[in-house]
């Protein structure tokens, strides 16, 4: 693990990073000492590790809860290289769009092909990212919505710190069976009019979690209206969850 550059602002450490080929950045309270929770951040399609939504959030877990928080660019954003297969897949599937096909299974089979690769990243992050004096070997935490609900799923099926999850905007086309894996707790976001992921869909995803505590949190709007109130509630949440 490679850091590049240390800033603070606010009250919070940002540190970007990368670990082999993988860039990252590190969030943490200015002044930590000590281990402490750790909240692992999945971006959305299109976006990267410091995307608005997710540094605001993260900025939010570390000065309101005091825990450290990660995000890292998935293949073939932010930092990484363009992916031809990756490339190639995209073109197609618009072209299967606009003869009609609908989006929602096309997404959740490129979701699939991406989460064989990040779900190991993620987890060597973790590995790293733990080592640290100032964060420790502590509770671990996963948020994703969108893209970072499909890579989400079978991530936090397949680590077994990830002690309590957001996730959201996702479907169950791709990831019903590692769903039916995850036990921790899970708050799970549905815009009701998303125009993206299938209404029918997001339900069946809810509905195949595994965990015995989980909420459903149905809001009207579309795929990107998430109503900001929903940050406090998952605030209260990794509080609750990761102490």
């Amino acid at each position: 693990m490679r850091f590049l550059s240390e800033t603070s602002a606010d009250g919070v450490r940002e540190q970007l990073f990368t670990l082999g080929e993988i860039p990252g950045v590190l969030w943490t309270p200015d002044v930590a000492v000590g281990g402490r929770p750790l909240v692992v951040m999945g971006h959305g399609g299109g976006q990267h590790k410091k995307a608005p939504g997710v540094e605001f959030r993260a900025r939010r877990f570390v000065v309101e809860c005091g825990f450290a928080v990660v995000a890292v660019d998935v293949p073939a954003h932010g930092d990484r290289p363009k992916v031809e297969e990756f490339d190639r897949i995209v073109a197609e599937n618009q072209a299967r769009v606009e003869a009609g096909e609908e989006l929602a299974p096309l997404m959740a089979g490129f979701q699939a092909l991406v989460a064989r690769q990040t779900v190991p990243e993620w987890r060597a992050v973790i590995d790293a990212v733990q080592e640290l004096d100032h964060v420790g070997a502590g509770p671990v935490g996963y948020w994703g919505v969108s893209l970072g609900c499909g890579l989400g799923v079978p991530f936090v099926a397949a680590e077994p710190r990830v002690r309590a999850a957001v996730l959201g905007l996702g479907g169950a086309l791709a990831t019903a069976e590692a769903a039916a894996r995850i036990t921790v707790p899970v708050e799970f976001l549905v815009q009701w009019d998303d125009e993206r992921v299938p209404r029918d869909q997001s339900l069946a995803l809810f509905d195949a979690l595994g965990s015995a505590e989980k909420t459903l949190h149905a809001n009207p709007g579309k795929h990107g209206e998430i109503p900001a109130f929903e940050l406090d509630s998952t605030v209260r949440f990794f509080a609750r969850h990761l102490r």
